[in-house]
C-alpha cells in the first residue's frame, strides 16, 4: 500500500480523473471545504468567547457566593416582621467552622466617603478588607502592594486605590506610592494602585483600607456588610449557599422559612450556566460542522459514482489486462480520500484566515468580544482524521460499484 501511494502512475491517474471535468471537481470539493470551514470558524469563535469570559472572571474565585443581611418577612421568637438583619464577624467565623466544602470566608465592609488630595476631591466607595481578599478576588496591581496582615494588626492608615482614582487625584506619571489622601478627615498613605478592570462583583471597589482600620474610623464594631464564601474545587456551591443561610437564620433567630432575611448572589451557579452555554455551543458546532462534512462527502461519493460510470470501459480494459478488484477499489478510494483531504486542508487554511480576521476585528483591547479566537492542533488533527475516515467510507461505495461490473460487459459499454 505504501509503495502504491508513492507510485507516480497512481497520482497521474488521480490528476487525470480530476482534470477531465474541472468545474465538477471544484464543485465536488466545495461541500467539504465549507463544512471544515464552518467547523474551524465556529470552534475558534467559541474558544474566543470562552477566553473573553475567562479574562473577565479570571480575577475571581468563580465557585463563590455573596451573602448579606436584609430584613425579615416573618415574626419569630418575639421579633416582629421587618427586623433588620446585621451580619457580624462571629457569623462569618461560624460559617467557616460549621459548613463543609468551604475554602475561604471573607468578611467585607464598605462605605461612601469624601476623599481629598490637595485641591482635588471626590466621593468614592471605601472598602474595609482583609489580605485574604487578594486570594479570592485577585487585584491586578499596577504599582505597590495590597493590604497585608501587619496593616490589619496595627490598624494602619494605608490605602490601595484603583487606577480610576489615581487618574482623578494624581497627575499623569506621578508616583502615588507613599503619597497621602484624606479619607473621612484622616490621612491615609497610598501603598498600592490596581487596575479595576471591566467587571466588579458587589459594590464598586474604589479604595481598599485594612478591615480593622475601617472598623475604627466608621465605628463598625463587630458588624460586617456582607460575606464572600468560596467553595473548594468541586464543592457544590448551591448547597453551601443553602447551608450558610440556614446557619445564619439559626444564629440570628430568624424563621427557617424566611426567604427575605438574607440576600445572596451565587457566582458559582451563574458561572456554571455560562460554562454550560459554552459547552453546548461547542457541541452544536461539532454537530453542525460534521453534519455539513458528511453532506459534502456524500456529494463526493455521488460524483465518483458518475465518474465510475463514465470510466466503465476503462475499468473493463484494466480488468482484462489483469488488474484485480482490490487494485480498482484501492485507486478509487485513494481518489476519494485525496479529494476529501485536499478540500479539507484548504478549508482549515481558510478557517485560520477567518479566525485571524476575527481576532483583528473583535479581539483587541480591554473590551474584546473574542479573545484569541483559535483552535488547537489536536482539533485540526481530529478534523483531518474524520476527513480520512469519511473519505475512505464514501470511496468504498463507487469502488464496489466499479468492481461489480464484469470485464466483458464493461468492454461492451459504449
Amino acid at each position: 500500500m505504501i509503495k502504491f501511494l508513492f507510485d507516480r502512475d497512481t497520482w497521474q491517474e488521480v490528476y487525470d480523473s480530476l482534470t477531465k471535468n474541472k468545474l465538477r471537481s471544484i464543485l465536488t470539493m466545495v461541500g467539504v471545504w465549507w463544512g471544515i470551514l464552518l467547523l474551524i470558524g465556529l470552534l475558534g469563535s467559541a474558544k474566543g468567547l470562552e477566553n473573553s469570559f475567562n479574562r473577565l472572571f479570571g480575577n475571581f474565585a468563580t465557585n463563590s457566593v455573596f451573602v448579606w443581611g436584609q430584613s425579615t418577612s416573618k415574626p419569630f421568637k418575639g421579633f416582629q416582621e421587618g427586623k433588620r438583619v446585621q451580619l457580624s464577624l462571629s457569623d462569618a467565623k461560624k460559617i467557616e467552622e460549621n459548613i463543609d466544602g468551604i475554602e475561604f470566608v471573607v468578611p467585607r465592609n464598605q462605605n461612601q466617603s469624601f476623599v481629598v488630595r490637595n485641591f482635588l476631591s471626590g466621593n468614592y466607595g471605601i472598602s474595609g478588607d482583609y489580605p485574604l481578599l487578594d486570594l479570592v478576588q485577585k487585584k491586578n496591581l499596577v504599582n505597590g502592594r495590597f493590604i497585608n496582615q501587619t496593616d490589619i494588626d496595627e490598624k494602619r492608615k494605608v490605602a490601595v486605590i484603583s487606577d480610576d482614582i489615581y487618574k482623578q487625584l494624581f497627575q499623569k506619571d506621578e508616583d502615588a506610592i507613599g503619597e497621602f489622601i484624606i479619607i473621612n478627615g484622616i490621612n491615609f498613605a497610598v501603598v498600592g494602585v490596581f487596575d479595576k478592570g471591566n467587571i466588579n462583583m458587589g459594590p464598586s471597589d474604589d479604595i481598599h483600607i485594612p478591615f480593622t482600620t475601617f472598623q475604627q474610623i466608621y465605628n463598625q464594631g463587630d458588624r460586617i456588610g456582607w460575606v464572600m464564601i468560596t467553595g473548594k474545587p468541586g464543592a457544590d456551591i448551591k448547597q453551601i449557599e443553602q447551608d450558610a443561610k440556614l446557619l445564619l437564620k439559626n444564629l440570628n433567630r430568624i424563621h427557617p422559612d424566611d426567604n427575605r432575611a438574607f440576600g445572596s448572589f451565587n457566582l458559582g451557579k451563574e458561572f456554571g450556566k455560562l460554562t454550560g452555554f459554552l459547552t453546548g455551543m461547542q457541541f452544536l458546532t461539532w454537530f453542525v460542522g460534521i453534519a455539513t462534512l458528511i453532506a459534502g462527502v456524500f456529494a463526493i461519493g455521488n460524483i465518483l459514482l458518475i465518474t465510475v460510470k463514465e470510466r466503465t470501459k476503462e475499468i473493463g480494459v484494466r480488468r482484462a489486462l489483469g488488474a484485480t478488484p482490490y487494485e480498482i477499489k484501492r485507486q478509487i478510494v485513494v481518489e476519494a480520500v485525496f479529494i476529501t483531504l485536499f478540500a479539507g486542508v484548504f478549508g482549515i487554511i481558510t478557517g485560520g484566515w477567518i479566525l485571524i480576521a476575527l481576532d483583528s476585528a473583535f479581539g483587541q483591547g480591554d473590551e474584546a468580544v473574542l479573545v484569541n479566537a483559535s483552535v488547537s492542533i489536536a482539533v485540526v488533527f481530529i478534523a483531518l482524521i474524520i476527513l480520512v475516515i469519511l473519505g475512505t467510507l464514501i470511496g468504498l461505495i463507487p469502488a464496489f460499484k466499479a468492481t461489480s461490473i464484469k470485464p466483458i460487459e464493461a468492454l461492451r459499454e459504449e
